[in-house]
């Protein structure tokens, strides 16, 4: 940007070192190493599938597909556990045998033989899909990749919004100029692409799909007001057609309760920090 403030006074060393924290909300979780940094074993429920989770934008992917499968009637009850990213739950040694990227969600899969592990949001999603008959995937071959494509694109362009714009509108120790200019300005071509294709298309890929889901997770909260406090920053409201999707998506049962699973904040009864029944949401508090 023109006239803009420039951070001048650093200057990258030949060889990069972690010898300080690098600040912001999530320094504690970050490490430029991998593997466990203590031995804990996960919890396991009755269910076949055991999802370990939080209620982030790729934590509630996968939620919102169980509750999507079995408010279509299949038999896809699981147990939900909490993985308290900033205490490091991720890096326990049972985690780390699921996911050895320390990042979740992490599913297992008891009911395969041998129990099979799956990890990255949207290889879970696949992976339920496919366990149930294709379930949200179309299967018209022309909507089937194109839902492939949405789905994917989210995967390599949310990093952009989460990583990039939110860390540094949000979660940041300091604010810089040039780097929320360069996110805000990649978030908004996002938003556009998705704006200009739900202006003649009523889900992502001809019908609701796994790809709604996935993009929902991270842009229908972004439009929604409930991601970084940017709505208003990133002028969502001039997203008429990615707002119309999104709150068609809001208003979904199984949408309405993936969302609070393995969910520690917001109000009451948007709290679900383990899934065990279906009867778990009936104990909730009721919204006023």
């Amino acid at each position: 940007m023109q006239g803009s403030a420039m951070p001048n006074d650093y200057t990258p060393p030949k060889v990069w070192k972690w010898e300080q924290p690098s600040g912001g909300t999530f320094a504690s979780i970050n490490r430029p190493v991998a593997g466990p940094t203590h031995d804990k074993a996960l919890p396991v429920g009755k269910h076949p599938l055991q999802l370990y989770s939080l209620a982030t934008p790729n934590g509630i992917k996968v939620t919102i597909l169980l509750e999507e499968l079995l408010e279509a009637g299949f038999d896809a009850e699981y147990d939900a556990w909490l993985i308290e990213i900033g205490k490091g739950d991720q890096f326990g040694s049972g985690f780390v045998e699921v996911n050895p990227n320390s990042k979740i969600p992490a599913l297992m899969d008891h009911g395969a033989n041998p129990p099979q592990r799956v990890f990255e949001s949207a290889s879970i999603m696949l992976y339920l899909a496919e366990k149930f008959g294709g379930a949200f995937i179309p299967k018209d071959p022309s909507e089937r990749a194109e839902m492939f494509s949405w789905l994917f694109w989210q995967m390599g362009s949310a990093p952009f919004v989460g990583g990039g714009f939110g860390h540094f509108y949000a979660y940041a120790p300091v604010k810089i100029e040039y780097a929320i200019n360069r996110y805000a300005m990649e978030a908004k071509r996002q938003l556009d692409v998705l704006d200009r294709h739900l202006a003649t298309h009523e889900w992502m890929a001809g019908e609701y799909s796994l790809a709604d889901m996935a993009i929902w997770a991270w842009y229908g909260g972004l439009v929604l007001g409930r991601s970084y406090n940017a709505a208003e920053f990133l002028d969502a409201d001039s997203y008429k057609h990615v707002m119309a999707w999104a709150r068609r998506i809001d208003a979904r049962p199984a949408v309405i309760r993936g969302r609070k699973v393995n969910r520690t904040w917001g109000e009451p009864w948007e709290q679900l920090p383990e899934r065990h029944s279906a009867a778990d949401f009936d104990k909730l508090p009721k919204a006023p």
